[in-house]
């Protein structure tokens, strides 16, 4: 029966570290055994062992009752390694949860053999290698929702760039055609794509086309007229194409002022006006033709 040792638990990592390792492995590779993440028996290993020898370190030190104390600082730190590294390779919380309840195991069958003559004392460290255990798993679970979240805002952030594309229409001419809700953090993209645009290309005009914008509240206004403003600190000036009958009634109805700004039905009588603005204009070559295929011509 262990004597030594900060608690009796500690005593029996020290005592049966490599039989624990070997056996804790063991139902670990049988429970991910069907899920195709990649994950090798070799890195399973590293893992435990790496995870047992700061549990047992922790344990020589503290008992088991607060998991946030300092002691078990590399134990927190091992879970959250494991966790995050396991989010990436795509494994589901209950997989994730595996590594550390499928520890309850082999320590309970090495507690039987220790207590096999103290029900009593058997008993109480069932309980508090259960109790221990089920924390390491809320705080897997914490980790999980974390870091799933973070990946969830970093795809939101990365489908904000693609859904805001500014797009060169000619000479001097951008467009950023709009698609979905404009909220406050879209909008500081709309306008950081687009400031970078006119400073990248040195361009003069500015189509917002709002056709694939669903609605236009007084916020979505606000938004465009803040986009609008900065282009124009820019030396870029702006037109709102897209503006169906719709929303030009929800406009007025708003009172929202869009007077100083251009607006356009369509994106090609934005498209039109911007060319005259600048001086320029597009006609065909020649005799129109239905099945002619000759470039058009600018002037």
């Amino acid at each position: 029966m262990p004597t030594e040792g900060r608690t009796p638990l500690a005593q029996i990592l020290r005592q049966h570290e490599a039989e624990l390792i070997n056996e804790w492995v063991a139902i670990q590779v049988g429970e991910l055994a069907s899920a195709s993440h990649g994950l090798q028996e070799r890195q399973i290993r590293d893992e435990s062992s790496e995870f047992l020898t700061s549990l047992r370190e922790a344990l020589e030190k503290t008992d088991s009752r607060y998991i946030s104390a300092p002691e078990f600082g590399r134990v927190r730190e091992n879970l959250e390694n494991i966790c995050s590294a396991r989010i990436v390779q795509g494994f589901t919380p209950s997989e994730v949860a595996t590594f550390i309840f499928s520890l309850k195991q082999p320590l309970f069958s090495r507690l039987r053999q220790e207590y096999r003559n103290d029900v009593d004392a058997y008993a109480d460290q069932v309980w508090t290698v259960t109790t221990l255990i089920d924390k390491f798993g809320l705080y897997i679970t914490e980790i999980y929702q974390k870091g799933r979240n973070q990946v969830i805002a970093r795809q939101q952030e990365e489908m904000l760039e693609l859904s805001t594309p500014v797009v060169e229409l000619w000479d001097s001419i951008l467009a950023l055609p709009l698609i979905g809700t404009l909220d406050s953090a879209r909008t500081q993209v709309v306008m950081q794509n687009l400031l970078e645009g006119i400073v990248k290309t040195g361009a003069e005009i500015a189509i917002i086309d709002i056709t694939g914008v669903p609605t236009v509240d007084t916020l979505v206004a606000q938004h465009l007229l803040k986009t609008v403003a900065a282009a124009r600190l820019m030396g870029a000036d702006c037109i709102i194409s897209g503006i169906r009958p719709q929303i030009a009634q929800t406009i007025i109805h708003l009172g929202v002022d869009l007077t100083n700004v251009l607006t356009k039905a369509t994106l090609a009588d934005a498209f039109a006006v911007s060319l005259r603005r600048l001086g320029m204009s597009i006609g065909r070559s020649g005799k129109a033709s239905m099945n002619s295929e000759r470039p058009a011509e600018v002037s």
